[in-house]
């Protein structure tokens, strides 16, 4: 998994803000330089709200607020004053179903995107057809961790890009073979992303190049998602 060459990590400015309707590939496409082999990072708030999945809410009723994210929800696991710790019909464990406020008109929430590995795929597609590139595509949201202090972007939606790289039964680097590393390279390439995308400055979408032309092939977030059964914690 060794890169050989420069990774490069560089945010698209200039995109407008987006509304129900409006097709982020078009965007794309017109605010940021493409070649194949690029991996087109993309913010899960950016791709709801041209999805329109941006809903009416009064943020100072907590009741409207509990109704709205068990609606999201498919199982509630943990309570603890307003924060709910919630599973979402994608299989997704996270904070309030992953309903967010923030850069969002108020009185309104934006919710999940319903399909984001589809979504992916449309923007994808989308870019081949508009400019001939070959890309993968990442949809990202801002994820808490178990154990761990502070938010990272993750992987929500994939097109074209591994999400999981298998190791098991390959050497280390001291020749011993290795029993049960996976790399989440679809995460650890949101993460990277998410240092050029600021909230603060509005950059809903990065590109990154450089990844290894290994891990570009047909996949889902499903194998991102820990299966109920192998899961100690749930």
């Amino acid at each position: 998994m060794a890169m050989t060459h420069p990774l490069l990590v560089r945010g698209v400015t200039g995109l407008p803000e987006f509304r129900a309707g409006d097709v982020l590939a078009e965007a794309i496409v017109a605010h940021a330089e493409l070649v194949d082999g690029d991996v087109v990072v993309v913010t899960s708030k950016a791709v709801s709200k041209c999805e329109g999945r941006v809903v009416d809410i009064d943020e100072t009723d907590p009741v409207a607020r509990r109704q709205l994210i068990e609606s999201e929800a498919v199982r509630v696991l943990r309570r603890r004053g307003e924060l709910v710790i919630t599973e979402t019909r994608h299989g997704f464990v996270l904070a309030n179903s992953g309903i967010d406020f923030s850069n969002v008109e108020a009185g309104k929430a934006c919710l999940l995107p319903l399909d984001p590995d589809r979504s992916a795929r449309r923007i994808r597609d989308g870019i081949r057809g508009l400019a001939g590139h070959e890309v993968a595509v990442i949809i990202t949201d801002t994820f808490g961790r178990p154990w761990r202090v502070g938010v990272t972007d993750v992987a929500i939606g994939i097109a074209g890009l591994a999400g999981v790289v298998d190791l098991r039964g390959t050497p280390d680097a001291l020749g011993r073979t290795l029993l049960a590393t996976e790399v989440c390279v679809a995460d650890e390439i949101a993460a990277a992303a998410e240092l050029v995308m600021t909230k603060s400055a509005s950059v809903p979408v990065a590109i990154v190049r450089g990844v290894d032309e290994t891990f570009f092939r047909e996949s889902s977030v499903r194998e991102i998602v820990r299966p109920h059964r192998d899961d100690l914690f749930r």
